[in-house]
């Protein structure tokens, strides 16, 4: 694939590797469309990649707001006449100990990470079979592939969308439409600084956006990195799945010590911290 010229929709794009994403992109002569909840950020990204020759039009909008989503589409639509390319790239979460958690707040990370897919899949596939043909990416996790500890919900959410994306490759097909998902492994970014996740093999967000470039202008399927993370999801998919959960416990802290009838949102605070 050439960059230069396509109508590129990036959601999630405020910071991190989508902001990294809409330079690389905007630098190879794409028109890019920016957009996420942070408007003075946006504005500022859409100035740079003006002041260095490239197109950008930043959008400010909510990916848990089903109808948000949808204007974001028209917007495009209106101004452009067509969407080439859309990367997915909103959600993400902090640790999460299930043990201090309860329904509401498992759902609540499920929203924000799968609902902010769906919200932006469907009316840009509508979009794309109207115009003979698309691409949509998104990234994904590595965590998608396993029940990763202190990412239950986030490993769900990234898994169920692994599925949904898989079936959409198989029933949008026949309209041109292309799908990429990306899996990284951990990336160095302003929301993942004090997660309170462990980090083995991070890479940084510019060391990242040279994987998505590559998945992208390749047109790869699935793409997996850093290259040791990607090896050791194949080998766990290989190994008993005991032996898999074996590990996985090692690596899972301590319960830590909460006033008894502490909230669950008072709990997971602790838990943060510790």
């Amino acid at each position: 694939m050439q960059f230069s010229g396509k109508i590129i929709l990036i959601v999630g794009a405020s910071s991190g590797m989508g902001r990294v994403l809409a330079r690389r992109l905007a630098g190879e002569g794409a028109k890019v469309i920016v957009t996420a909840r942070r408007e003075p950020m946006l504005i500022k990204l859409a100035e740079d990649i003006r002041n260095a020759g490239g197109e950008c039009w930043p959008i400010a909008a909510d990916a848990s707001d089903t109808t948000a989503a949808e204007n974001v589409v028209k917007a495009v639509v209106e101004r452009y006449g067509r969407i080439d390319m859309a990367y997915l790239n909103a959600g993400g979460a902090p640790a999460l100990d299930m043990r201090l958690m309860d329904a509401g707040d498992v759902n609540a990370y499920m929203r924000s990470n799968y609902d902010v897919v769906v919200n932006y899949l469907f009316p840009i596939l509508k979009q794309m079979m109207r115009q003979g043909g698309g691409h949509v990416a998104h990234t994904n996790s590595l965590a998608g592939f396993l029940g990763v500890p202190l990412q239950g919900p986030y490993s769900a959410a990234k898994g169920a969308a692994i599925l949904l994306i898989d079936t959409c490759r198989i029933e949008f097909a026949r309209y041109g439409i292309k799908f990429t998902t990306v899996y990284p492994g951990f990336v160095a970014t302003e929301a993942t600084a004090n997660d309170g996740m462990p980090a083995p093999l991070e890479i940084s967000a510019e060391k990242a956006v040279d994987h998505i470039m590559y998945a992208l202008r390749n047109e790869k399927v699935d793409y997996l990195f850093p290259f040791v993370m990607r090896w050791l999801i194949r080998l766990a998919h290989i190994l008993p799945k005991p032996v898999i959960l074996w590990i996985l416990r090692k690596s899972m802290p301590e319960l830590p010590d909460v006033e008894k009838g502490a909230s669950t949102s008072d709990q997971i605070g602790v838990a943060s911290k510790a």
